[in-house]
């Protein structure tokens, strides 16, 4: 679904048959200012996805982005300013805050993430544990946050996890048929939760092992075991009390399912005054 259809469908939620505060109260020919207004620190993204939320009701509205996507900004930081039909401003101020807080708490805590992890050669990753409909734009926020992406979905990598390993006979098996069946170009990734199944992995061809729940101790041992021949991605367990722990027991990605299921929305207010 491409994001302005997300856009959209948020304001219909929100607008309904029609704002009937605003529209009873303030004149339909009234301009305004709106100022968008950092009261905490945080990383930021979805500036684009607010302004959206402004022009699908006033087309002629001017948006100006005051910081560029992945920058950090201190508590009282102006964001962005936006000047059109009040009323527009008015109706449209809570999609795009709801918008741009999830978005910058979603980046903001992958810097976090990645600071903690600096250093080293870990990369973090996200996960598909996102909120539905949202996907494209966390995904966005989460390189904004210096972070990765995993696969967007299911059909752009293969992911052998527990269920398809019992289901299709084992680790040789499944990574043999994933081999068969999928496009040459994607990479097969197993999930394993010893040792001997990550042998059992490096040895069927596969591209990444997902160490699933794995302690320190066996997380080095599985890097050692490796030799290079497999990436590994360390996940389960992830916080950032543990994250540099696990980056530091050499793994080459660590995947954060918080990033996209659990950032803390950034406190960001629009105030709005009549021009």
């Amino acid at each position: 679904m491409d994001w302005r259809e997300v856009v959209a469908q948020a304001l219909a939620e929100d607008i309904g048959p029609g704002d009937i505060t605003t529209e009873t109260t303030v004149p339909a020919s009234l301009r305004a200012c709106g100022v968008f207004l950092a009261k905490a620190a945080g990383v930021l993204s979805g500036l684009d996805v607010a302004a959206e939320c402004f022009r699908q009701l006033d087309p002629a509205c001017d948006f100006q982005a005051r910081l560029a996507e992945g920058d950090e900004f201190a508590p009282g930081t102006t964001l962005a300013v936006v000047t059109g039909s009040a009323r527009a401003l008015l109706t449209a101020e809570r999609t795009a805050l709801n918008f741009l807080q999830r978005l910058c708490g979603t980046a903001t805590l992958t810097r976090a993430y990645v600071d903690r992890v600096a250093g080293t050669k870990a990369r973090i990753v996200d996960t598909r544990k996102t909120t539905p409909g949202l996907r494209r734009l966390q995904k966005t926020a989460v390189r904004a946050g210096g972070g990765h992406n995993h696969r967007f979905a299911l059909y752009d990598g293969v992911l052998l996890k527990d269920n398809h390993l019992a289901l299709a006979g084992g680790v040789a098996a499944a990574v043999a048929a994933a081999r068969a069946g999928a496009p040459h170009t994607l990479r097969v990734e197993v999930e394993v939760t010893t040792l001997p199944q990550l042998q059992e992995a490096i040895a069927a061809g596969a591209d990444v092992a997902l160490l699933d729940n794995m302690d320190l101790a066996t997380l080095r041992q599985a890097v050692q075991l490796a030799a290079g021949r497999i990436l590994l991605e360390a996940s389960g367990g992830v916080n950032l009390d543990t994250v540099s722990a696990i980056a530091a027991t050499g793994v080459d990605l660590i995947s954060v399912g918080a990033l996209t299921h659990s950032a803390p929305a950034v406190d960001i207010s629009l105030e709005i005054e009549p021009l």
